[in-house]
């Protein structure tokens, strides 16, 4: 089996040292046997969303989120087909922001988004900083990870998380993040799949079903990244 992660956008959307996402997902798929090519692509450079099994976009300033979005938007058509046919797309940070319907600065001017989902994003005048201890109904582990964000996402219909802990979307918000189809997106930073390895795999295991539903999946244990994350889960739990 081969597959082809496009990080977009890695030179402007790579704060907090979000490229881990993607080793980490290099990492997991080569354990299994699984031969992995990353395309590295940024503005102006072909986009062949076809082709890609997995797109990842990191979180980003807000000035580049801004010119992400110019470069992005002659993209609408192809990503917006490439959601509906179940590719694969992981967002993390204010990346999310750009597959909204427009994005809102503080100076209350808007920017037209790629408007394939309802929701809108909202720039604040203070940031959001904190530990995040979510749930969700797709694998049993919570959640961990970190938010350092100046924007927040409205009106969105299909969360990510369930809040347990932590700022979440906004204040007093019982939820996080956007799921559709194979469509991942979360304001979680941290890397979120190098220190949630159980979300991890079961990331991995939906793309390589979604290739073979036959594939031997080994029952590989990230050793190192299980006893970091244990470790935090009891300091959060001996801290409540």
């Amino acid at each position: 089996m081969k597959l082809v992660i496009a990080h977009l956008y890695y030179d402007l959307m790579n704060l907090y040292g979000e490229s881990g996402n993607v080793k980490a997902l290099k990492k997991y798929f080569e354990e299994q046997g699984i031969n992995v090519s990353i395309k590295f692509v940024t503005i102006d450079c072909e986009k062949e969303f076809d082709k890609y099994d997995i797109v990842y976009i990191g979180s980003g300033i807000e000035t580049n989120r801004m010119l992400v979005l110019d470069d992005i938007l002659k993209h609408k058509e192809e990503i917006e087909v490439a959601i509906e046919n179940n590719k694969f797309f992981l967002c993390t940070g204010n990346s999310y922001e750009l597959f909204g319907k427009y994005i809102e600065e503080s100076n209350q001017k808007k920017y037209k988004a790629l408007n394939i989902f309802d929701y809108h994003a909202e720039d604040i005048n203070f940031r959001i900083v904190d530990q995040v201890y979510f749930r969700t109904s797709l694998i049993s582990k919570p959640i961990i990870g970190f938010q350092n964000q100046g924007s927040v996402i409205k009106n969105n219909n299909n969360n990510l998380f369930e809040v347990i802990t932590g700022t979440g979307n906004y204040p007093n918000s019982s939820h996080e993040g956007i799921h559709y189809k194979n469509f991942y997106g979360t304001y979680v930073i941290g890397p979120i799949l190098v220190r949630n390895p159980h979300f991890t795999r079961y990331f991995i295991k939906q793309v390589i079903y979604s290739k073979s539903n036959r594939f031997k999946i080994k029952n590989k244990k990230d050793i190192m990244g299980e006893k970091a994350y244990n470790n935090f889960i009891d300091k959060f739990i001996e801290n409540k």
